[in-house]
């Protein structure tokens, strides 16, 4: 019997099984190590097919993938077997500039929501990589390059409209259904299907000023805290992610960083790019970068700036947290493991990233969402990833190798959607105890037969 042959005819858009034209290519995702074969694949028109899907899951008692952009390294978004509903014919991106207001679908990518927005000289904070999903970006809480000016992603989100495990239709917002609102701001994919994304928007742009500073390794452990003191105390519009990896392997990059390890550190200014020398001036004084850049750029130019490291369809390992600050003891550590980083050719990459929170992020109380930031001053991520099926084993024990040694440092607190499964109660302590189980309590009422699983979990059972 053909695997899901009882799907609802009523379903519009279009429905994939394996064999099927189109049918590979649908479930191609971000992480190719992750890929895998779903049973089915049925990409939804409309809200109405949405709502159909659920129904049909609700009936069965069936449990239902959400494929968004597909950008989560697990592979939530096609595993085997599974029911996936897919958004990517959902792209429609709707701009109020009177209001300062965005509705986006799920299927809504950053790059197609950042040009949307920038027709209006507007912005939010969302992600920092074009090819993300902003539905599993919001849902996870959602950082960016904005998030020390206007706080992250789901600080700025105003409502949402849902589509239930029940399939029924409801509204989120602080004045509607204000528990799932909660739930939906951190809480990830667990409590319903975002069919609209409403949020609020900044005026950015359009010309803002792009950074990189790119220093030898053996400058990086000073380096680090003295970059992280200034942060602290730097304007809101000032955005730092600084990267510890192998510089470009350019003719015209100097030999001291030409293709070897190298502190990397990407600015972005949103204030008047004719301050930018003024206000990034005192990193001027930490150091001797091998290399500068400061240029006039569009919003949209310096929001792609980490594609280049996010190639689509390669092999990904990860690992990531919180930490409460850059001290000297993380800042040696952290460099002496970029150092040992296998270094396997050009179809393979390592790195470590620390995005600089503080600023608007503080602003918002620990307890009005499920995201948590509390105490959090930097996100860090490591990262490989390869072509080469050989290259895996000495790529993902590096990754794990720096998660064991950065443990003791790190919060327990997280952002999940770079959090990962490394012990049984992780995602308890990513949320901390009392909001855990208030998501439970709300997972049990939205989905209590846990249809919505194929993400950062959270059981009804608890």
């Amino acid at each position: 019997m053909t695997a899901f042959s009882d799907f609802p005819g009523s379903f519009r858009g279009p429905v994939l099984r394996p064999g099927d034209s189109g049918y590979d290519s649908a479930r191609e995702i971000f992480n190719r190590r992750a890929m895998s074969t779903p049973a089915l694949i049925a990409r939804c028109a409309d809200a109405q097919d949405i709502q159909t899907a659920m129904r049909y899951a609700a009936r069965n008692r069936m449990p239902v993938a959400i494929r968004g952009g597909g950008h989560m390294t697990e592979g939530f978004a096609a595993p085997r077997d599974a029911l996936v509903l897919d958004m990517s014919l959902l792209r429609a991106v709707t701009v109020d500039p009177e209001r300062r207001l965005v509705r986006a679908q799920p299927g809504v990518l950053l790059g197609e929501f950042d040009r949307a927005t920038q027709r209006h000289g507007l912005a939010t904070t969302a992600g920092t990589v074009t090819t993300t999903g902003v539905a599993g970006l919001t849902l996870g809480g959602g950082v960016g390059f904005l998030m020390r000016q206007f706080g992250v992603t789901v600080d700025n989100l105003v409502s949402c409209d849902v589509v239930t495990a029940a399939g029924e239709v409801v509204q989120a917002s602080e004045t509607e259904n204000p528990d799932l609102f909660w739930a939906l701001r951190g809480g990830g994919g667990n409590f319903g299907v975002v069919t609209s994304f409403q949020y609020r928007a900044h005026q950015v742009g359009p010309e803002v000023v792009r950074g990189r500073l790119i220093y030898p390794i053996d400058q990086a452990a000073e380096l680090l805290p003295r970059i992280g003191e200034y942060l602290h105390t730097a304007p809101r519009d000032v955005m730092a992610i600084l990267a510890l990896g192998t510089g470009p392997d350019l003719p015209e990059m100097p030999d001291s960083v030409r293709a070897k390890p190298a502190l990397i550190v990407i600015l972005g200014y949103t204030g008047n790019p004719a301050m930018a020398d003024r206000v990034l001036e005192p990193l001027e004084r930490f150091g001797k970068p091998a290399v500068r850049l400061i240029e006039k750029t569009a919003y949209t130019v310096l929001n792609s700036t980490l594609d280049v490291l996010a190639p689509w369809q390669r092999s990904w390992h990860t690992t990531g947290g919180y930490l409460s600050g850059l001290t000297e003891d993380v800042a040696v550590l952290l460099v002496e493991k970029a150092i040992e980083a296998p270094t396997l050719g050009p179809t393979s990459a390592t790195g470590v990233a620390l995005w600089a929170m503080g600023g608007a992020v503080e602003d918002v109380a620990e307890e009005s969402m499920a995201f948590s930031r509390a105490n959090a001053a930097y996100i860090f991520e490591a990262i490989a990833n390869w072509q080469d099926p050989g290259h895996a084993e000495p790529l993902t024990g590096w990754v794990d190798s720096l998660a064991a040694a950065i443990r003791p440092h790190r919060l327990p607190n997280a952002y999940i959607n770079l959090g990962v499964a490394d012990r049984p109660d992780w995602l308890r302590d990513a949320y901390g105890a009392a909001k855990y189980q208030r998501l439970v309590e709300l997972k049990t009422r939205w989905d209590p037969d846990n249809l919505l699983r194929f993400n950062k979990n959270i059981s009804p059972s608890g």
